[in-house]
Formats: structure tokens, C-alpha cells, sequence
């Protein structure tokens, strides 16, 4: 696999001729909607790169926050980085097969692809950025925080997450104790149609006991049928 600093070189390249890909790609539109791209983003991007304001922690791709830290720090404003990401959605490197390598075309098109750039070129590499508030109670937050929804689909966060099982079909009728191993032990009870090590293995180490408690009672209250109970 390649390290992470031959992956992000096309980015810092890339920034050298931002002006004419920027001109080029009408960014900065006042059609743009952050919101939205967010969701995208979670979705369709977060299954491969990190991003702190995301909430995404994958690491196939490029950390976008180390990629456009340094740019963002000398002076490169946000159409900048959205021309970058734009060229980069619709030209990346030929496509191989391998995600470490390279990235499908076109991820995102039309406007889905206008309101991911604005969304990532208005908070990759921002210091301190990290998930906004969402309601729901802190398991809410804990979801978010750890790009939870960038994989599962969950209705009560909004999320359509398409990488690992649907939590709206799975988790009913499973109990406590049963959720929790899932996070913490992911590959110990597979559902079925998932293969092995999808899920990051290190939850129990990256996600406190507490905040694993959090989510655990927030997946149980918002998946009907689910068992309140360990056992």
C-alpha cells in the first residue's frame, strides 16, 4: 500500500494550478448547500478518507485534513481547495480496482458534486474542526462523532450508509450486550453478506467505555424491537 505522502502528492500538485482549475470549474456558487454535501460526504467519501468536521475516520484514501492543512495555512482560501477536490472527483488517477491506489470517477456528479466540494473546502484542514451538535442525546453524538453513519443506514440519524448492514434491519431483537460486542468485537457475530474486518477493530480503544455505553442505549431506543436488556 502506498504511504500516505505518495497519495496526498496529486493534492499538493494539484494546488499549484488551483487558479485556472478554479476558474475553470464555476466554484464558489451561491447554489452550494454544506448541509447537504455533509451527508455526502459521510456517505459516499467517508467510507475511504478522514475528515475531522465529518466525523470520518477511514484510512484508504488521503486524510483530507493532512492534505489541505498546509494549503490552508499559506493562504489558499476555500474555492481553492473545493477546485482542488473537484478535479480530483472527475479526473483521479486511472482507476485500478484498488482504493488505496485510486478512486472511482464521479463519485459524486451535478450537484451532489457541487455541495461535497463546497462542503470539504469549507472545513478540511481547519484547525479544531470537529462534528457539529446533532440531537438526539450524546449516543447521538457519539454516532456522529465516529462516522458511524458513513457506513450503516440508521433512520433516527439520518444516515444511508451502504458499506455495512443496514441498523434498521439488524438490530432489532438483539440485546445489549449483543450491540455492544458488535462495536467492540465487530467480526465476532458477522451479519450476514459482510465479509471480515470491514468495521475498524479498535472501537474499544479509540471510543470510551462510556460513550460506547452512549451509543449502545441510542442504537437500542431508536431500532424498534431491540431487547433493553443484556443477556
Amino acid at each position: 500500500m502506498p504511504r500516505p505522502s505518495k497519495l496526498i502528492r496529486p493534492l499538493i500538485i494539484l494546488a499549484l494550478l488551483a487558479a485556472t482549475v478554479v476558474a475553470a470549474s464555476g466554484c464558489g456558487t451561491t447554489t452550494a448547500n454544506t448541509a447537504r454535501g455533509r451527508t455526502l460526504f459521510v456517505q459516499k467519501c467517508g467510507v475511504c478518507h478522514t475528515m475531522a468536521q465529518a466525523g470520518t475516520t477511514a484510512q484508504i484514501g488521503p486524510n483530507l485534513d493532512d492534505a489541505f492543512a498546509a494549503a490552508r495555512s499559506s493562504g489558499q482560501n476555500s474555492e481553492t481547495i473545493e477546485g482542488i477536490v473537484k478535479a480530483q472527483i472527475e479526473y483521479p488517477r486511472p482507476e485500478n480496482g484498488d482504493p488505496a491506489v485510486s478512486m472511482p470517477r464521479d463519485v459524486v456528479s451535478g450537484q451532489d458534486l457541487d455541495d461535497v466540494i463546497a462542503y470539504v473546502g469549507s472545513v478540511a484542514g481547519v484547525p479544531g474542526a470537529h462534528p457539529p451538535e446533532v440531537p438526539g442525546g450524546p449516543g447521538a453524538q457519539v454516532f456522529a462523532n465516529n462516522g458511524c453513519g458513513g457506513c450503516h443506514t440508521l433512520a433516527a440519524a439520518g444516515s444511508g450508509g451502504v458499506t455495512g448492514p443496514n441498523l434498521d434491519e439488524v438490530l432489532p431483537g438483539q440485546a445489549m450486550a449483543e450491540v455492544q460486542e458488535s462495536i467492540e468485537n465487530p467480526n465476532a457475530k458477522l451479519a450476514q453478506g459482510y465479509p471480515a474486518n470491514v468495521m475498524p477493530q479498535n472501537f474499544s480503544e479509540t471510543i470510551s467505555k462510556e460513550e460506547i455505553e452512549q451509543l449502545v442505549e441510542y442504537l437500542i431506543e431508536n431500532t424498534s424491537g431491540s431487547k433493553s436488556k443484556g443477556g
